[in-house]
């Protein structure tokens, strides 16, 4: 299969590094200021999905550098970059592409189908955490559950889903296919909601949050505020009611992950913009929208965009 990944952060040298080693045919998309780090296109990783390393088959800053026809896009960009990026991929993806979302939070979805059509569009949640260590070699530091994918509209087949996933199997990367995968998709928007930006703003683990009634209290409240901003406006959640899914949250998914720290975390002290627009700022807009109070998201919103800009640099 020939693949393009976009993006060669944490997530898009796991998926790289893991499908090349299997055989398949991987490109790699990025920005300009970072193609000099990928000279030799040698990707590695190590940590839970084990230590590979593979040179895959050509690194790009243009997509008029593309000439291969791709069976597979991978678009693993924070979410602020993805309607730049769709636009950008659009004249490379051909009558037999498929491009798949590999990202955090609300609206890729809807701006990656608005662009190319859902019969193009596969979503993904993907609940595995990574970190560069260094341009290039990429740690695989939590697993959570397998990569989930689905077309939430059924415009495309399940047998060519399952054979995304059969390809993914087999290059380490654990993934299963389900009708669902809308509803799963917010089960980790209501995951990273409660964890991320408090986790941030904070500077401490998601097991760190957990401990502290102070924290619960937040993280209790932002929960509560995304299981009314869904009901309104008819978002299919797995849970019907927010203290069943704040159980689960704390018994089951808080403790494989409670020495984790956020992805936030990291784009604060490196400098760089976060995600929050396509987390707890995706909320308070949709409730904006359908004028649903959401106070707590609201401020979370506000102090993770004021410690962004405080420490920005890039």
């Amino acid at each position: 299969m020939k693949i393009l990944i976009v993006g060669l952060g944490a997530l898009g040298t796991v998926f790289a590094t893991c499908l090349k080693s299997h055989g398949n045919n991987v490109f790699g998309l990025t920005k300009q200021k970072y193609i000099d780090y990928f000279k030799d296109r040698k990707l590695r990783i190590r940590g839970l999905f084990g230590q590979k390393e593979a040179q895959i088959d050509g690194i790009f800053a243009s997509t008029e550098q593309i000439k291969e026809n791709l069976d597979l896009i991978i678009v693993s960009v924070k979410a602020y970059d993805t309607e730049s990026v769709i636009n950008q991929i659009k004249p490379v993806v051909g009558k037999d592409t498929l491009v798949l979302l590999a990202q955090n939070g609300y609206g890729n979805y809807e701006t990656a189908t608005s662009v190319l059509g859902k019969e193009k569009v596969i979503l993904s949640r993907v609940i595995f955490g990574a970190k560069v260590i260094e341009p290039g070699t990429a740690e695989v530091t939590v697993i959570a559950d397998d990569i989930i994918i689905g077309q939430p509209e059924n415009a495309i087949s399940e047998e060519k889903l399952i054979e995304i996933a059969k390809i993914f199997n087999d290059s380490g990367l654990p993934t299963r296919v389900s009708q669902d995968v809308y509803a799963i998709l917010w089960d980790k928007i209501l995951y990273n909601s409660a964890l991320n930006p408090l986790g941030a703003i904070l500077e401490c683990s998601y097991g760190t949050l957990a401990e502290h009634e102070e924290t619960r209290k937040i993280m209790n409240k932002i929960v509560e505020e995304i299981f009314n901003v869904a009901k309104i406006r008819k978002i299919k959640l797995n849970w019907n009611d927010y203290k069943d899914y704040l159980q689960h949250f704390y018994e089951r998914l808080v403790p494989p992950t409670a020495k984790h720290f956020p992805s936030m975390y990291y784009d604060i002290k490196q400098g760089k913009k976060t995600e929050i627009d396509a987390l707890n700022g995706a909320i308070v807009k949709l409730a904006k929208e359908c004028n649903v109070p959401v106070p707590v998201n609201e401020t979370i919103t506000n102090l993770m965009k004021a410690k962004e800009n405080l420490f920005r640099v890039v």
